[in-house]
């Protein structure tokens, strides 16, 4: 009986500790910049949101408070919202390469998750961008935007990348 669920707990297995591996190491990583502010690749978001925005008329200022770890955007004039090491999709981007590669498909694998992290990286940084719109341009709906609707649009892009890669890898066959 064991040998018909040998598959799905290889995958199982797969995912979970490359899950571990990762989340471990994004800790030790936060862990080593603690007294530094904003982690180096937290700041790299919020500095292409700053660039975006400005190129969008959106002129964007960032101040950074190191002792709370975070970067305030200042736009147009107002403080609208702060960049914390969460608003990083990190965590998300550790979900997503753990179950690519629990699929495991050879150099194709790689050639994926590197396409799959530029694209959630774009998609981050739109979605801090748009979620400073419509905190600095629509007040009343920033709270919507921020609890539900943005955190929707990586979440989605997530599951997205996850069906292509299932639908047209992972269970391709191979002599097809």
């Amino acid at each position: 009986m064991l040998k018909d669920f040998k598959p799905v707990l290889g995958i199982l297995l797969r995912f979970i500790i490359i899950y571990l591996v990762l989340l471990f190491g994004y800790q030790f990583y936060l862990n080593s910049f603690k007294a530094q502010g904003l982690d180096p690749y937290s700041r790299l978001i919020a500095d292409h949101v700053m660039f975006i925005q400005n190129l969008i008329n959106y002129p964007t200022q960032l101040y950074d408070d190191i002792p709370n770890e975070q970067v305030y955007f200042y736009v147009k004039k107002e403080y609208v919202t702060r960049m914390v090491e969460g608003c990083n999709a990190v965590s998300v981007i550790i979900l997503f390469v753990s179950f690519v590669f629990a699929f495991y498909k050879g150099t194709k694998t790689f050639i994926f998750v590197g396409a799959g992290l530029v694209a959630l990286y774009i998609m981050n940084v739109l979605r801090i961008v748009g979620l400073n719109v419509v905190t600095r341009d629509y007040q009343q709906y920033s709270k919507m935007a921020h609890d539900y609707l943005f955190p929707a649009v990586i979440y989605g892009s997530v599951v997205i990348l996850w069906l292509v890669w299932i639908k047209f890898f992972a269970l391709k066959n191979e002599n097809s």
